[in-house]
């Protein structure tokens, strides 16, 4: 599919409900308001496309934006290249999916320890979506790392930005799911860290509690599927 056809197809999919909904959760103003079923819809009719979706990135249109996260070649990507995407992001769901592609990348480990470091909100954030994603896929995180970035969230979550909050709470639910050796630590840094304060603007979404939410996650086969909030 072409680029002037992919922007028809999102514009025509686009509803002003889904407008509002975005934009509460922070969309901003250039949208058509596409829901992600028909994203995802459009992502398996592209495929990998790494030019196009550089192509949908420059739009600056959030849902052409989101698709570009979806049809991009992490292989192909420079980390100075996803820094530029990420240092442009005021969206946290699209943040979100940056680093997606992020934890997909040979650079991960590298990208994960460095953004997590930044004082801007979304790269902060990203930085904890990386190391979440990278253990939901079992990808290798050494465990003497982990325990070092368990320590940092216990110390620096309350006084971190709202969207970095959100991520490193989701990072330490991350620990105590995926990496067994860990779940105990994960648990106990999070009693003693006690109720995280997200602001979540005018959504439904709501900042879980960490000791419940590993508890269930591990009572099933399979670890739940965390919610975009």
């Amino acid at each position: 599919m072409e680029f002037n056809e992919i922007m028809m197809q999102l514009k025509k999919l686009g509803t002003a409900q889904n407008v509002k909904v975005y934009k509460r959760h922070g969309a901003g103003d250039n949208l058509f308001g596409v829901s992600f079923a028909n994203l995802n819809t459009l992502k398996k009719k592209i495929k990998t496309d790494h030019s196009l979706a550089l192509q949908l990135w420059s739009t600056g249109n959030s849902d052409a934006r989101t698709l570009a996260t979806m049809v991009a070649d992490p292989v192909a990507f420079k980390q100075a290249d996803l820094e530029a995407w990420l240092k442009n992001t005021s969206y946290y769901m699209l943040a979100d999916y940056t680093a997606g592609i992020a934890s997909k990348t040979p650079y991960a480990l590298k990208a994960m320890k460095k953004w997590m470091k930044s004082k801007d909100e979304f790269v902060r954030a990203s930085g904890y979506s990386v190391m979440s994603a990278m253990l939901r896929d079992d990808r290798e995180i050494p465990i003497t790392e982990l325990k070092e970035i368990l320590q940092t969230i216990e110390k620096e979550i309350h006084k971190s930005p709202n969207r970095a909050r959100h991520s490193m709470l989701m990072g330490l639910i991350a620990i105590g799911i995926y990496r067994p050796e860990l779940t105990e630590a994960a648990k106990e840094a999070a009693k003693r860290i006690g109720k995280v304060e997200v602001d979540h603007g005018e959504t439904s979404c709501k900042t879980p509690d960490a000791v419940p939410y590993i508890e269930k996650a591990l009572k099933r086969a399979k670890p739940i599927k965390r919610k975009r909030c």
